[in-house]
């Protein structure tokens, strides 16, 4: 019943965004909505979002392309969820995002501030933020051509925090199956000490949020909502966080987790 709820609860007044359906890694990818400032169209030619992108003004963000096809995660993600879940949830998140900063001193500031002081901040920033933000590093995180393991920097600092690779996914696979309800699962950099560590959050929450008990800096985030998962899956949670590996780009975690430590001074 609640994946049901999601989909009939899409945002309304989505159609000149609708990305044209893609069956191959060559088809068309959606664009993004009409620019309406310079500094928007400076943006979209840059932004990633990756760790310094989100330094950004938030009323200067912009939607960035799904980075492959809609088919491109098979047989891990269904064609049908990808599209779905990209083109109507992430949209909409960003979408009810800008509408929620609109006209407000929220425009200036950048989404690192505004997950700094989240519980000052309207219910339908935190959600809709948090939703954007999540989503954009759900997709970068993963890739047609991903799995393996880590290597480098990042695979010894697993080996730091957790004994070994296979301990690490043992504790972030129970992370996600174990998060009632909606929520995400995260790999992060504690600033502190440096360390890595493993958490849940509920709903569109994330470890930058000072809501959070632990706070840290995301590198690697499964989403565990229903509608990431239940066109393929059902209610079998564990069999996705399972396949979730098959898929996952450690060049991008790796980087996420090297551009850290050069921009970390600045997340405030």
């Amino acid at each position: 019943m609640m994946f049901l709820a999601a989909l009939i609860y899409l945002p309304f007044g989505l159609s000149a965004q609708q990305a044209v359906k893609s069956k191959t890694k060559s088809d068309a990818k959606p664009v993004p909505s009409v620019l309406s400032t310079a500094s928007q169209a400076s943006a979209v030619a840059g932004f990633t979002g990756k760790g310094e992108d989100w330094l950004l003004p938030s009323a200067d963000l912009v939607f960035p392309d799904l980075p492959y096809a809609y088919d491109a995660l098979e047989p891990v993600i269904d064609r049908q969820t990808v599209e779905i879940h990209y083109d109507k949830h992430h949209r909409g998140y960003f979408n009810n995002f800008k509408k929620a900063i609109a006209g407000t001193d929220l425009e200036t500031k950048s989404v690192y501030t505004i997950f700094a002081g989240i519980k000052d901040v309207p219910v339908a920033v935190r959600n809709n933020a948090g939703g954007f933000y999540n989503h954009v590093l759900y997709w970068s995180n993963l890739s047609p051509d991903g799995g393996g393991k880590p290597s480098g920097e990042l695979l010894e600092a697993i080996t730091r925090s957790f004994g070994s690779y296979e301990d690490f996914v043992q504790k972030f696979n129970e992370a996600a199956k174990t998060r009632f309800g909606s929520g995400w699962a995260w790999l992060s950099v504690d600033p502190a000490s440096k360390e890595l560590f493993i958490s849940s959050t509920a709903n569109q929450d994330n470890p930058l949020m000072s809501s959070e008990e632990r706070q840290g800096f995301p590198l690697l985030g499964i989403d565990v909502w229903e509608h990431a998962y239940y066109l393929k899956y059902q209610n079998k949670r564990a069999d996705y966080v399972e396949s979730f590996w098959n898929k996952v780009n450690w060049q991008d975690v790796q980087s996420r987790y090297a551009e850290y430590f050069k921009i970390a001074a600045r997340i405030k």
